[in-house]
């Protein structure tokens, strides 16, 4: 599982490889680290690497995806963000963007429906196409008015996130 994690302006990726018991096996921004991670108490951890020992406390934040990690010197605020929130801050962004010129799932998913066919015009608003995603349907509809220049994909198709599935002109 990769997730996104937001510390001030610093950006990480970072995915878990491997867990037995305690030992955790991690990649962060495509370096390995070996750590022995222990909940010692309720949202403190004790965390070993390389033979050091780092204490820290995980505090929820405003929201659940957002944390305080105290440290015995500092305070530093992250943010999450998994599939879920990447997913929602890609469909907000569209949202926001008007010049479309193709329909795109930004996430991995299957085809449900395609009520469209090529050579349609469409106005603003039409829906074109159904994915599930997640166990949830998404209908992804045209900005503005627009003629479906190709479909790219077909009922039951399984895409890949950020494919283009219809082209618009």
């Amino acid at each position: 599982m990769s997730l996104e994690i937001h510390v001030g302006d610093r950006q990480a990726e970072v995915e878990l490889i491997n867990k037995e018991g305690n030992k955790v096996q991690i990649t962060v921004d495509g370096k390995m680290y070996d750590v022995d991670v222990v909940m010692v108490e309720n949202g403190v951890y004790s965390i070993i690497h390389n033979n050091k020992s780092y204490n820290i406390e995980l505090v929820k934040g405003e929201t659940a995806k957002n944390y305080n990690v105290n440290t015995l010197y500092n305070s530093i605020s992250l943010e999450i963000v998994d599939s879920q929130a990447k997913y929602i801050k890609s469909r907000q962004k569209d949202d926001i963007d008007e010049s479309q010129d193709k329909i795109f799932s930004p996430m991995p998913g299957k085809v449900v429906k395609i009520p469209v066919n090529k050579g349609d015009q469409v106005v603003a608003g039409t829906t074109v196409i159904i994915v599930e995603a997640m166990k949830m349907q998404s209908e992804y509809k045209v900005k503005r008015d627009s003629i479906i220049k190709d479909i790219l994909v077909k009922e039951g198709d399984t895409v890949d996130g950020n494919q283009t599935l219809i082209v618009l002109e």
